[in-house]
């Protein structure tokens, strides 16, 4: 994904966020999809509970955006006063995206706990950490990879 030089006019857009942002919000969502691993092998329903809790987070990203998610508001009230100006910016709507694919996995695993099947949950739970480190670790976001792809298949209004 193309990233936007915090030099440019689009620096002050509400469509944009501070790159460090979304890679905090991976670091912090690897860390609890971690806990919920560790959760299934004792006890499913702590899983589920946990699970269940990112899943609020990844719906609550998905529908106001990364800046006013929960974990975006940590970074922008402890983390980003220490680290400095951002530098570089992303657009939101890929990440917006992304979070939705989250919540996605996460539903999905959750289901899998709560009908009984802890093994669906733990193959959901590993896909959304898969994706979320990935973002953490290397800032590949998957889901801001794919949503170009997806956006082509978006209606747009014909010219009147």
């Amino acid at each position: 994904m193309p990233l936007v030089s915090e030099a440019t006019p689009t620096r002050t857009s509400p469509d944009v966020v501070d790159v460090r942002g979304p890679r905090f919000a991976a670091w912090v969502t690897s860390a609890v999809l971690v806990v919920v691993l560790v959760l299934a092998a004792f006890s499913p329903v702590a899983a589920a509970i946990v699970l269940a809790a990112q899943a609020v987070v990844f719906a609550v990203g998905a529908a106001v955006g990364p800046k006013n998610s929960p974990y975006g508001r940590i970074f922008r009230a402890v983390v980003a006063p220490r680290v400095g100006p951002p530098t570089e910016t992303e657009p939101t709507p890929p990440l917006r995206f992304a979070q939705l694919l989250g919540l996605v996995f996460s539903a999905v695993g959750l289901l899998g706990f709560l009908a009984g099947s802890p093994l669906v949950g733990v193959i959901f739970t590993g896909f959304a950490l898969f994706a979320a480190f990935l973002n953490a670790a290397f800032g590949i976001c998957l889901g801001c990879r794919i949503y170009p792809l997806v956006a082509r298949f978006r209606r747009t209004p014909a010219p009147n």
